[in-house]
C-alpha cells in the first residue's frame, strides 16, 4: 500500500510539472505563431515609439546569436536541461510547500528551453519578436523570458531564501 501511495504521489507531482510546463509552452508557441503571421515580411509595430516594438527576427543561434547553425547541439542541451529540471522537481525535491518556488523555477526553465527547442526542430531557427529599441536590447521571445526569469529567480532563491540545510535532500 505504501508503494502505491508513493507512486501516486510521484505521478501527481509529474502531472503538476508537465501540465503547467505544457501550458507555458503552448503560450510561447502561440505568440511565435502570431508574430510570424502578422510580422514576418512587414515593418515592425511600434507599441511605444522609441522604446518597445514588435520586430520579427529569425534567430539561428542561441542567446545574442551565439552558436549559430548549431541547432542540434542547442536542441540536445534543451532536452538535457528539461530532463534535469523535471527530475529535480518530480523526484528529488520534497513535496513540501516550502519548495514550491523551486518547482515553479523548474517548470519555467523547462518550458523556455523546450519552447525554443520546438522552433529549432520545426523551423531550424527561433522566432524572436520582442524588442526594446530604447536600449537596443537583442530581440527575444516569451520562452527567453521564461529562461531569464527562472534563472534570476533560482539565483535569488539559492542566495537569499533557502538555507544550506534546506537544499540537502535525502531520498
Amino acid at each position: 500500500m505504501v508503494t502505491s501511495m508513493n507512486t501516486t504521489s510521484r505521478s501527481g507531482r509529474l502531472l503538476r510539472f508537465v501540465l503547467p510546463a505544457a501550458c507555458l509552452i503552448a503560450f510561447d508557441q502561440a505568440t511565435k505563431l502570431l508574430a510570424a503571421y502578422f510580422l514576418k515580411g512587414n515593418p515592425s509595430v511600434k507599441l511605444i515609439p522609441g522604446v518597445f516594438e514588435f520586430f520579427y527576427l529569425e534567430n539561428r543561434g542561441a542567446a545574442f546569436g551565439m552558436f549559430k547553425g548549431r541547432q542540434l547541439l542547442l536542441a540536445v542541451l534543451a532536452l538535457l536541461i528539461s530532463f534535469f529540471a523535471g527530475r529535480v522537481c518530480v523526484h528529488i525535491l520534497p513535496p513540501d510547500r516550502k519548495y514550491r518556488p523551486l518547482r515553479i523555477v523548474g517548470i519555467m526553465l523547462s518550458a523556455g528551453a523546450l519552447g525554443n527547442m520546438i522552433d529549432r526542430i520545426w523551423h531550424h531557427y527561433v522566432i524572436d519578436f520582442l524588442y526594446f529599441s530604447l536600449i537596443r536590447f537583442p530581440v527575444f521571445n516569451v520562452a527567453d523570458i521564461y529562461v531569464c526569469v527562472s534563472c534570476g529567480a533560482l539565483l535569488i532563491l539559492v542566495l537569499f531564501f533557502y538555507k544550506e540545510e534546506d537544499l540537502q535532500f535525502r531520498h
